[in-house]
């Protein structure tokens, strides 16, 4: 196990991670803070959060990228492409001003966001194609913190420098030059399978991918499984920020519990998860990381009743970060192996846009939820909204222990 854990592949997907993460919160928060000193109204740098849907709709453009490979192989050809556009629009990003280039910043914001949303595409191919289904658990919390850390780079370091050390154009530049880092990743990583074959058609590119999931047998239950494994855990989410405020803890208390303790305890989980998943197996992994999930949903309860003390947020908040990254390992790998390698641009994309749905329908009610049924009920609530998602895991174990085919194969 030890060789696997540190091994050159494990390695070059940590390094991809922070490739994938870096360009997201340039286009996100980083920019709502330069945008705000540069005097832009509030309402102009509300639109920007639309950009997001580069990254809900990326499967639209992915059968192109299962379709047409690039020098130097299919999946690194692309990734090239990708971060080199990244680099170069980045780096224009940081020649304009936003008081008076409104229009062309939210232009470069817009193609910053689509060419990282498939770059996403191509890491998540790639990670896909040179590591075992074995190797996926830990491969993925792998990606996750290496990604969690370019957050920290992108965020908490772009806006430390721009605190008065140097200007917001110096600081795009040096996030250009940190992109360029995943360009020169890229060209050094190792070569995936290439004795998978492409679709040998752009019809075969969009339908195939389709075509091939729906036929294998428990397709419906597999949809069913990733809408609804972590739709409880998503919803309790949406409301915890508002929750804590409420109970009375201060935002002081916030950023440094939940920001900072947290974000170790998600990492640690990650960490953790991944190598569980790979002793564990997949699906026993998601049974247990299931569990510990709902129960530390649970915890909020006990801390909506609870004296407000930094003691007892820390204690639900690491248990329920920890849970998360132990679940989001396993949920990723799962995801993954799921995928046919000839079509795995696309249908990955599919698979994580499916992941996102709960977030999207499921979080606009929860305030009113909250309101109508008090803390304790609604995440009460929350807690047995796992049941479901994890009641489909025994009939997806029957499945592929029957299963005649392997839906990985090429």
């Amino acid at each position: 196990m030890l060789k696997q854990i540190f091994s050159y592949r494990m390695l070059i997907v940590l390094l991809m991670g922070y490739a994938g993460g870096l360009p997201l919160l340039l286009v996100g928060s980083t920019l709502q803070a330069w945008m705000t000193e540069s005097g832009v109204d509030l309402s102009t740098i509300g639109w920007f959060a639309s950009l997001s849907l580069a990254y809900t709709l990326k499967f639209l453009w992915a059968p192109l990228m299962d379709r047409f490979p690039l020098w130097p192989s299919r999946r690194r050809g692309w990734m090239a492409l990708t971060q080199l556009f990244l680099v170069i629009s980045i780096w224009f990003l940081s020649t304009l001003d936003p008081a008076a280039n409104l229009t062309l910043v939210a232009i470069t914001a817009a193609i910053i966001a689509f060419f990282s949303a498939s770059q996403d595409i191509t890491i998540d191919a790639y990670r896909r194609e040179i590591l075992s289904d074995e190797e996926l658990g830990l491969g993925s919390s792998l990606y996750v913190i290496g990604y969690r850390l370019a957050l920290l780079v992108a965020g908490a370091l772009a806006l430390w420098l721009a605190d008065g050390r140097v200007s917001w154009p110096v600081v795009y530049k040096i996030m250009a030059s940190c992109m360029g880092v995943g360009l020169i990743i890229t060209l050094i990583a190792p070569k995936e399978d290439d004795k998978i074959s492409a679709p040998k058609s752009i019809q075969e590119a969009v339908i195939g991918p389709f075509m091939e999931f729906i036929q294998r047998d428990g397709a419906w239950v597999i949809l069913a499984f990733i809408l609804l494994y972590k739709a409880g855990d998503t919803m309790a989410a949406n409301m915890t920020t508002p929750f804590m405020l409420l109970k009375g803890y201060t935002k002081t208390d916030i950023a440094t519990v939940v920001k900072g303790f947290g974000l170790a305890s998600m990492i640690a989980g990650g960490l953790l998860g991944g190598l569980f998943t790979m002793r564990l197996g997949t699906l026993k992994a998601l049974w247990i990381f299931g569990f510990l999930q709902s129960i530390s949903t649970a915890g909020f309860c006990w801390l909506s009743v609870a004296d407000v003390s930094l003691t007892n947020l820390s204690i639900v908040i690491a248990f329920e970060n920890l849970s998360a990254g132990l679940g989001t390992s396993a949920y990723s790998a799962f995801m993954a192996s799921m995928t046919n390698k000839k079509f795995t641009a696309t249908q990955y994309a599919l698979l994580t846009a499916l992941m996102a749905v709960p977030r999207v329908l499921l979080a606009g009610p929860t305030g009113w939820m909250a309101e109508v049924m008090g803390w304790n009920g609604f995440f009460l609530l929350c807690t047995f909204i796992a049941i479901p998602g994890m009641a489909m895991i025994p009939i997806l174990t029957k499945k592929s222990a029957n299963a005649d085919h392997n839906p990985s194969a090429a």
